[in-house]
């Protein structure tokens, strides 16, 4: 029976690890410099005092209004300094403001984003924005293909950025379809340098996963365009596509009202930044409306800014904990500061929790993350893996109020080298919905204990080594 790294995901990642170590035979010398990631800017331990000012449908709301809004987060749910220590910090880091009114529904799995993300492909009416890292020519891609260019074909404009080094493996002819309908085509950072449109960067990738109809609902998360998602991920089904591989478990967000004006000016830089073609004039921002009651903020971080954005308030976020971190995560290969963060938490009692996977589409990164266990589990960090499936989420719950799903892994690929997206949700009504998924997946996975770890064999230690020399590239 094929192994998990059979996967057209695992080609991808086997791919760009190829292309990196080009990179790396030409830095070799300089690596010494980079062990570890620069200490983020501002400092995180300097208290917050600026209020944190939120913004709805008609604009920002008041100082005394948005204290009230966030005080009402804070009654619902357990007892936290999170809202007074790090959201005014987060909104300094981030710059991208926090809005209220929002919907926002947990999408588990490749089949439910699929399914809610052609409904709204086929209600759009005026465009449709796209970026993705993997696009594939498969059963799942040839679905998303002819319904973008049905739209296309409806009037509806359809633009799309598609990484270079996730599409590696997608014939030419199927873009050349999609460009000779209409739909705008833009290669994030061309492998080939004859192609590119800026600075040649080879190592900067685009790992966003974001789609936007008409500017009024959009959908981020983990999920890439490929059939590996098209089976389930819980019970039946598991096995459910061709060629018999575990199914991949992934979480997605939708989302309605004024975040969604966020995400839009996220796609739009990235695709000025990357020089593409002028796009068609549409209603990129119509009037934002009241579409539920959520608070959420986006947040794009790319390897062109000082520091990670995600990084630096997910860090903010667990030095701010005060009774539980639940972490799950695709790929895990920790910088020191994140080590240090969650060790403090746990020795301060807060109780975390991480869920990484138990098999993998990525060996360098599997092994790499495991040669952190011992320390993690003797600083009282407790470790599962998740079994029979693929783990591709990327999801954190901060004392049950603060939650992000996006399409961040917890390596330094993501931290230094990818453009990545995550959304920020507040409030203990979503909170819950995130836990109730945590506590599915924490069923459904093995718990690392440190007698057992350390009873481990020659084998997989030298793994570990091998692997942590990578990381870096990882």
């Amino acid at each position: 029976m094929p192994t998990p790294t059979d996967s057209p995901l695992a080609a991808h990642r086997r791919a760009l690890n190829r292309v990196c170590s080009l990179a790396v035979a030409v830095v070799t010398l300089g690596l010494s410099a980079c062990s570890s990631l620069p200490t983020i800017v501002p400092d995180l331990a300097r208290p917050a005092t600026t209020p944190v000012q939120l913004e709805g449908a008609r604009g920002p709301l008041s100082a005394a209004r948005s204290r009230a809004v966030l005080d009402g987060l804070a009654s619902r749910g357990q007892a936290t300094s999170i809202f007074d220590r790090h959201l005014a910090l987060e909104e300094a880091i981030v710059g991208s403001p926090l809005t209220t009114g929002n919907e926002v529904r947990l999408l588990q799995n490749g089949p439910a984003t699929y399914q809610a993300m052609f409904a709204a492909i086929a209600a759009a009416r005026d465009h449709i924005n796209m970026e993705t890292y993997i696009l594939e020519d498969d059963e799942v891609g040839e679905r998303f293909a002819q319904a973008l260019i049905a739209k296309q074909n409806e009037g509806v404009q359809v633009n799309l950025i598609r990484d270079s080094a996730g599409t590696l493996g997608t014939p030419a002819a199927f873009f050349e379809r999609l460009s000779a309908s209409g739909i705008k085509l833009l290669e994030f950072n061309p492998l080939n340098p004859l192609l590119t449109r800026k600075a040649w960067t080879l190592n900067q990738r685009d790992h966003r996963k974001l789609l936007i109809v008409d500017g009024r609902v959009a959908f981020l998360g983990g999920v890439n365009i490929s059939s590996v998602y098209s089976g389930g991920s819980f019970g039946q089904g598991t096995r459910a596509y061709s060629g018999g591989l575990a199914a991949w478990r992934d979480t997605d967000l939708q989302v309605q009202g004024p975040v969604v004006a966020e995400l839009q000016k996220l796609f739009l830089a990235a695709w000025a930044s990357q020089k593409g073609e002028p796009l068609a004039e549409k209603n990129w921002f119509p009037p934002a409306e009241r579409a539920g009651t959520q608070v959420v903020r986006a947040i794009g971080s790319s390897p062109e800014e000082p520091y990670s954005l995600i990084y630096a308030t997910l860090l903010s976020a667990i030095g701010s904990a005060e009774t539980s971190v639940h972490l799950t995560n695709a790929y895990f290969a920790p910088d020191p500061q994140l080590l240090a963060a969650l060790e403090a938490a746990a020795a301060r009692g807060v109780d975390v929790k991480l869920i990484l996977p138990g098999a993998t589409d990525s060996w360098l990164v599997f092994h790499a993350g495991r040669g952190y266990f011992e320390r993690l589990l003797k600083a009282g960090v407790k470790l599962y893996e998740r079994r029979g499936v693929i783990l591709h989420s990327k999801t954190a719950l901060v004392d049950g109020v603060w939650a992000t799903v996006g399409s961040t892994n917890l390596d330094w690929r993501s931290f230094l080298h990818n453009h990545e997206l995550n959304a920020v949700v507040l409030g203990a009504e979503f909170g819950a919905q995130v836990q109730a998924m945590f506590e599915r997946d924490l069923a459904a996975s093995d718990p690392i204990t440190l007698e057992q770890w350390q009873r481990r064999g020659l084998a997989p230690r030298v793994k570990e080594l091998f692997a942590r020399a990578w990381e870096y590239w990882l």
